[in-house]
């Protein structure tokens, strides 16, 4: 009896360790079960995360980087004259090289018109024979006045001799014309020069052949103030309305590549040029010194006046394709939208723009290749915190 008692207690135990062992053994099935669907879930889910590019953003800037513009111009004598013979002949004699100062009137070359002279003469002649018989016709008519109380002469023949003293007197007027043109013309012989400046050209020498008029060739001898310069440049159309007349502008040279000269607007072409888009304006600048030289290039820095403040953002958040110039913003979800801008300025490493964008907009500074419209984004960045009332609101809900 003992004995099938000891034996009844071993089978109950058995059976107890064997149902725990089985329960034991579903735990631990189920919990491997349960960690690798836990497992599976996180990986889905890092992986899920990990395909969501993080991008950093920038607002634009509205502060002006630099209200000025930077273009080349051309210096030019304030007074330019070309100088062209109004006679033909040859070159007697010239006093004046380039790089002379002169004074107005000065005469600084002779030309031997041998022609000219000649001409001269025999309008001389012509005019000393018709006042002769000019002077005859007169006395002849006086003479027949004193005869009419006689009845010698006829009031006809009074009336003929009036006339051709009146045709006499005629071409008297003309060859005096003719002497005068002729006298004018030898008195251009002499090169003068029309105001004070230096002589920047010279093209002629002793025994050159001159023609007259200024269509045969270039000038003698070129006249310029260089007191004074006028320096030209070309606007872009969209920057002259920001340009006012008697604006401040800062040129600078390579020749005197530490120094600045100021200059001022004086005048603008009022049109655009069709071919390059741009306004021509002009503006003035001191040289009493004389140490700027006219035809140069110079770099003119123009004050900008604007009514608004312009935006910049970094160059590289430009996107170019066949959609055309773009940007890449970030909405309030956190989702990409893409906008067309049209650039003012290229800056460099800072794109200025004039259209597009505005001061709230998230705009991605390097978009990643393939990004697409609607794409969800991780945002990091100056601007990744400047969220809106509803992104605001969207967090704090899924906090609780």
């Amino acid at each position: 009896m003992p004995t099938e008692r000891r034996s009844t207690v071993s089978r109950w135990k058995l059976s107890a360790f064997g149902v725990g062992a089985g329960l034991a053994a579903g735990l631990v099935v189920v919990s491997g079960i349960r960690a690798r669907e836990d497992s599976s879930v996180k990986l889905r889910e890092w992986t899920d995360e990990q395909a969501i590019p993080t991008v950093a953003v920038v607002q634009p800037d509205p502060k002006a980087l630099s209200a000025t513009l930077d273009l080349p111009g051309r210096l030019e004598a304030y007074y330019r004259a070309p100088i062209f013979a109004r006679v033909s002949g040859y070159l007697k004699s010239w006093s004046a090289d380039i790089g002379a100062q002169v004074k107005a009137g000065q005469v600084i070359a002779e030309i031997e018109a041998p022609d000219l002279d000649q001409q001269l003469l025999q309008a001389r002649a012509d005019l000393t024979s018709q006042q002769a018989s000019a002077k005859l016709s007169e006395a002849t008519l006086t003479r027949r006045k004193t005869l009419i109380a006689s009845n010698f002469v006829s009031m006809q023949e009074i009336d003929e001799r009036t006339a051709d003293l009146d045709n006499k007197k005629a071409a008297v007027n003309a060859s005096q014309a003719n002497v005068e043109r002729l006298e004018a013309l030898a008195g251009y012989k002499k090169i003068t020069v029309p105001f004070d400046g230096v002589v920047t050209a010279r093209d002629t020498d002793v025994g050159a052949l001159i023609n007259a008029g200024g269509g045969s060739g270039p000038p003698m001898f070129v006249i310029s103030d260089v007191r004074k310069l006028r320096v030209y440049v070309s606007v872009p159309q969209n920057y002259v309305p920001e340009i006012k007349i008697g604006a401040k502008a800062v040129i600078t040279v390579p020749e005197y590549p530490n120094r600045t000269f100021l200059a001022t607007v004086e005048a603008s072409s009022q049109s655009v040029d069709i071919g390059s888009g741009t306004t021509r304006m002009q503006l003035g600048l001191d040289n009493s010194s004389g140490e700027l030289l006219p035809g140069g290039y110079a770099n003119v820095r123009l004050s900008l006046q604007r009514d608004t403040i312009p935006l910049h953002i970094p160059s590289s958040a430009l996107i170019f394709n066949q959609s055309g110039l773009r940007v890449a913003t970030v909405g309030l979800d956190d989702r990409v939208l893409f906008k067309t801008v049209t650039i003012a300025r290229d800056l460099g490493r800072e794109i200025e723009l004039s259209a597009g964008l505005s001061a709230e907009d998230r705009v991605i500074i390097a978009p990643p290749d393939g990004i697409a419209d609607g794409d969800q984004v991780h945002v990091t960045g100056a601007a990744a915190g400047k969220a809106g009332p509803a992104k605001i609101s969207e967090r704090q809900d899924a906090k609780g």
